[in-house]
């Protein structure tokens, strides 16, 4: 069936997709093929993604990008729109790797025909030499770093690619409220848990399989805390129970004593997620082993205790988007995500573009899989793939050039955002730290210092910022302007108005490296 057949396949999905709230009249995406009605559509879920596949469908194919340019992948929700398009594509590349929201997953895998084929492209991409890289993430923390995991494939229970865990707090028993929360790139919380109004099924969130986030934790007051969570997954045949389990937390208590577990095992550091297994289908606690290693470890829910200390007690902040903790100005025991922004993620950073030699393998997989539902255009998309290789080749050899000119004392790469890995890996850039600025809550007077001797020590030049943080006032930009240091910009995850395709992005980036990083007499005239 040719996607031109397909307009009847929207009014079904109006009866089946929870993300419409009405269907117009034209099934049809908007626009107009390029050479005859035998034109494939190709959609993407990034505008990087589609500018990629662009440069290999050439004029065989009209290239959508569910997302508008600006948008950040990690939060962007599917509407009606992008649920057309993906229903009239002949093939839906992602990223994969979790980049994406697992709302948008979902849409694409049930919104296309079932024999359209939805390729992830990170995934894919080692069978053409993409070098990928494990998310290692920070446990030089004061207190725990406490986040929420789906952990196991969950095959026996008919867990899917695209299959989400929903994870409820049934019940609570403490001496005050608790909220879990995740905070945006801006600043503004988006709540998961809030026991001050009671327990509903409001209190919960659903993450993919094989998949954590970071949360905050909030609590009113010092005291043991036992919050009871369920979890299930959601398949094509049903729920299905994966587990519930009572979750033990000292708040500015001796977690020895002030709970009735015998001996139990405190957890007061290190990388900890509340996990629910499919495999195992019981949720529990798991993160770095006691000893203080980034060796994975479960431990017993029945015989741990969580131990928040007083140290983060603080004042609520005066945003009123902070309400749902209480009024500005009381105090509660903050235990903050460990990075800002709502970020759910697996265990292989997603970011595979930041190096041009796994953007090559990339393009090599979009190229045989545009060849496999496309057999005419088999010589047309090798010719294309080869030439926008060959640019990217230069791209690559131009990047590593101009980064060599910077001196390697100063090669240097701070940030907003954990996702340069592999743009320091592959170009020798030492990624020395992630500034976060949020703008809702102070970084404690310890930040404040840890982000000052790492500049001082490091002599760093400069520090880059998205471009949409680049001119807000700050912590790190004072702390900037009183160490000389210049704040930069630097794009991530997106196109926009002022860099359109991949090419410029890189770029971009590298000139912008090169300008900040470099000497002052290479600075001069970049």
């Amino acid at each position: 069936m040719h996607k031109h057949q397909l307009t009847h396949a929207i009014v079904g999905l109006c009866a089946v997709s929870t993300l419409l709230v009405g269907c117009g009249g034209h099934a049809a995406a908007d626009y107009t093929p390029s050479t005859s009605n035998n034109t494939i559509d190709v959609v993407a879920t990034t505008p990087i993604i589609a500018d990629l596949a662009q440069h290999v469908a050439g004029d065989r194919a009209h290239v959508t990008s569910l997302m508008p340019p600006g948008s950040d992948p990690h939060s962007f929700e599917p509407g009606l729109r992008s649920v057309r398009n993906i229903a009239n594509a002949d093939i839906v590349f992602t990223n994969g790797l979790l980049l994406e929201q697992q709302s948008l997953l979902k849409t694409a895998a049930e919104s296309r025909l079932e024999h359209v084929p939805l390729i992830a492209l990170a995934e894919e991409s080692p069978r053409h030499g993409a070098q990928l890289i494990p998310l290692v993430e920070n446990i030089a923390l004061d207190t725990v770093w406490l986040g929420m995991r789906i952990g196991g494939t969950g095959e026996q229970l008919g867990a899917q690619r695209t299959s989400g865990v929903r994870v409820q707090l049934t019940h609570l028993d403490g001496p005050g409220a608790a909220a879990a929360y995740v905070t945006s790139t801006f600043g503004v919380p988006e709540v998961l848990f809030n026991t001050r109004d009671g327990i509903n099924r409001d209190d919960s969130t659903t993450l993919p399989v094989d998949a954590h986030t970071h949360v905050s934790w909030a609590f009113s007051a010092p005291g043991v805390y036992e919050l009871t969570f369920n979890a299930t997954l959601d398949t094509p045949s049903g729920m299905k129970d994966v587990g519930t389990q009572k979750i033990t937390i000292a708040v500015g208590v001796d977690p020895h004593s002030a709970t009735a577990l015998a001996n139990p095992t405190v957890v007061d550091g290190g990388h900890i997620d509340i996990t629910a297994d499919l495999d195992q289908q019981k949720i529990l606690i798991r993160g770095d082993a006691p000893t203080g290693t980034n060796t994975s470890y479960d431990y017993d829910p029945d015989s741990t205790v969580i131990f928040v200390p007083s140290t983060v007690l603080q004042q609520i902040p005066g945003d009123p988007t902070f309400r749902f903790l209480g009024n500005a100005g009381d105090e509660t025991y903050l235990l903050p995500q460990a990075v800002l922004g709502k970020h759910v993620h697996g265990e292989v950073d997603p970011h595979l573009w930041h190096s041009v030699k796994n953007t090559i393998a990339m393009v090599r997989v979009i190229q045989d899989e545009l060849t496999n539902i496309d057999q005419a255009g088999r010589t047309y998309y090798r010719d294309q793939a080869d030439a926008y290789v060959d640019e990217l080749s230069r791209l690559d050899t131009w990047m590593r050039e101009r980064i060599n000119t910077i001196p390697s004392s100063r090669r240097h790469l701070v940030t907003t955002h954990d996702g340069y890995a592999y743009l320091g890996k592959e170009y020798d850039i030492n990624v020395a730290g992630f500034v976060t600025p949020n703008p809702a809550i102070e970084p404690s007077p310890r930040d404040v210092i840890a982000l000052t001797r790492t500049l001082e020590n490091l002599h760093v030049p400069a520090v880059f910022l998205e471009p949409k943080l680049a001119g807000r006032a700050g912590v790190l930009s004072e702390t900037a302007a009183r160490l000389a240091v210049d704040v930069c910009t630097i794009r991530s995850d997106t196109l926009d108005e002022h860099v359109t395709n991949y090419i410029d992005l890189m770029r971009t980036n590298t000139t912008e490296l090169v300008r900040c990083l470099a000497n002052d007499n290479d600075k001069k005239g970049k």
